[in-house]
């Protein structure tokens, strides 16, 4: 690729495609919600592997190949920009394969409590209180707020892939190509947030409009029949509300933000600190 490729990660309902919102206003970069150039790499690795006969007949080299082949080939309209950010969760369980392809490039991963990514799925639920989401495999799994928790805390599903991957990166000899940024602090300060992403990158300052963002992806969420999934308010502001999880499921997930403590890390963060939030410096 002729651009530079960074990648957007982290956690569900935790300001990803808010931050790519803001992102794509610098009119030298490319920017937007999850893009299926993940899920495509995952195929083509699965394609290429022994459970294939003719992958023997595929070197290293050629692997290698053709995996870049896709993100030149799905980027190639974006020829005007200079940097690409492509999003996707699963990247935090890719970094070793980033940084083949990729030397140097970075990941900036959004995070959130997790008690309030269940609150914020749980309050989309009940917002489209006529359509079956198809976040959930299952009646039984939508049944009560408590089955649907729980279905999207597996490992394998929105919340609990996203949280394990993270968590895989965080603690890996990666970790340094790592910035996490804390939703709430996004939200309440998204001048200072975006200037701190700006000096991790590399890359010159850009005066963003923080009254007037603009995204769409509706065709997308009214698929998942989960309307305002992808959905980005104008004004970024931080708007404090009562949860509406039962106590003793809010208290469940209110304490695995282990990013908070970065030991044992070489993770970049800009967290928030409780009552009220404060812009931390990024953390090397």
């Amino acid at each position: 690729m002729k651009q530079k490729i960074h990648f957007i990660s982290g956690l569900p309902r935790s300001g990803s495609t808010l931050l790519g919102a803001l992102l794509r206003q610098n009119p030298v970069f490319h920017a937007g919600m999850s893009s299926p150039v993940g899920g495509l790499v995952s195929r083509l690795l699965e394609a290429m592997s022994e459970n294939n006969e003719f992958s023997v007949f595929i070197t290293p080299e050629q692997k290698r190949a053709l995996t870049l082949t896709i993100f030149s080939t799905f980027y190639e309209a974006q020829g005007d920009k200079e940097v690409i950010f492509d999003t996707n969760r699963l990247w935090c369980s890719k970094l070793s394969l980033i940084q083949d392809l990729f030397p140097g490039s970075k990941v900036i991963c959004c995070v959130r409590n997790v008690a309030w990514i269940m609150d914020s799925v749980e309050r989309l639920v009940r917002k489209n209180t006529f359509e079956v989401s198809r976040l959930f495999n299952n009646s039984g799994e939508r049944s009560t707020v408590y089955t649907r928790t729980e279905a999207l805390s597996q490992g394998g599903r929105l919340v609990g892939f996203a949280y394990n991957a993270l968590k895989e990166a965080f603690y890996s000899e990666y970790s340094s190509s790592l910035l996490l940024v804390d939703y709430d602090i996004l939200a309440q300060a998204p001048d200072k947030t975006l200037s701190l992403i700006y000096q991790f990158l590399g890359e010159e300052p850009f005066e963003h409009d923080f009254e007037n963002v603009e995204y769409q992806a509706d065709e997308f969420d009214n698929r998942l029949n989960t309307k305002g999934l992808h959905k980005v308010r104008s004004k970024v502001e931080f708007q404090p509300r009562q949860t509406v999880l039962p106590p003793d499921l809010f208290v469940k997930y209110n304490d695995l933000s282990f990013w908070t403590n970065p030991s044992n890390s070489l993770a970049n963060v800009i967290v928030a600190q409780p009552n009220p939030p404060e812009v931390n410096e990024v953390r090397s």
